[in-house]
């Protein structure tokens, strides 16, 4: 689907840091899209919606602050929906504005952090969102240097933040790359990006960076906050919610592609993650998704 999905130009030139839009409407009007501009969006009443970003769909609640990473496709859609005055402050920056070179400063570090992981896309917990909800809103007052220092501040206060939700799986987005600060996570994340269609155990990648059992186990939860079965069936199924999406081929055909068994633990772990089955989820995504143009 991607090739076949909208590619939003967006209005922000190579002359500024950012743009800024703030707008009352009625409904989510804008079709599912990506863009290489990185975007925090802020939505006020508008519960019911439904927010889709890479292979993660949820019904949002009346206030709630995404950021979106570059070229991770994204839309809102009227679901459930039923207000008339929705409030919405989109702001997009380039992928660039932060260079890798200062981003590499021991300041920057929570920032750099959370660019990574906006390239599976971000959402901030209530309670941030609701501290940082006036700031956003009155950013458009703000001009020139001063309004940068303000995203800047904005943008670190949300990197040092509690409780961030991390939404689309690992391996849905071709694009993204993370900094794992260790040789052997690296290694072992290459390995299971690689070869998640073939049976693959804990042992297995424990000998290939050269640790035992226990001590891998212990040492990829604490560098990665997930245990190491978790994070495999993340991979699988960011590669099968690709799937899904991308080609025409049948869900067995495409579990069996993504290194799981058998069609019920493929159904029954896939609910359980997104919360539909790997059927309901292809016809969801097939009913927002169609259509090739590109916007300015």
């Amino acid at each position: 689907m991607k090739n076949d999905l909208l590619r939003e130009i967006t209005p922000l030139t190579q002359s500024d840091c950012f743009t800024l839009f703030s707008r009352v409407k009625s409904d989510f009007d804008f079709p599912l899209h990506y863009h290489e501009e990185f975007e925090l969006n802020f939505i006020e009443n508008a519960t019911g919606a439904r927010r889709i970003i890479g292979d993660h769909m949820e019904e949002i609640s009346s206030l709630e602050l995404v950021l979106v990473g570059s070229n991770l496709q994204h839309g809102w859609f009227n679901h459930k929906c039923v207000s008339k005055e929705i409030k919405e402050v989109t702001i997009q920056f380039h992928k660039d504005l932060f260079d890798e070179k200062f981003l590499r400063r021991n300041q920057l570090s929570f920032i750099r952090a959370m660019l990574e992981k906006s390239n599976r896309g971000i959402l901030f917990s209530p309670e941030t969102t609701q501290q940082v909800a006036g700031r956003i809103k009155a950013l458009n007052q703000k001009h020139g240097f001063d309004s940068v220092l303000e995203l800047f501040s904005i943008l670190h206060d949300l990197s040092t933040s509690r409780n961030m939700r991390i939404l689309s799986d690992a391996s849905f987005n071709n694009a993204e790359h993370f900094t794992y600060n260790s040789r052997r996570i690296g290694t072992a994340m290459d390995y299971l990006n690689n070869n998640f269609e073939k049976p693959i155990s804990l042992t297995d990648v424990a000998k290939l960076v050269n640790m035992s059992d226990v001590a891998f186990s212990r040492f990829f939860k604490n560098r990665t906050g997930n245990n190491f079965i978790d994070s495999l069936i993340e991979i699988r199924l960011g590669h099968a919610s690709r799937m899904l999406i991308d080609t025409t081929h049948t869900i067995g055909e495409i579990a069996y592609r993504c290194g799981f068994n058998n069609m019920s633990n493929f159904n029954r772990v896939f609910k359980k993650k997104k919360g539909c089955t790997p059927k309901e989820f292809r016809e969801n995504y097939n009913a927002v998704g169609a259509g090739t143009r590109v916007f300015i």
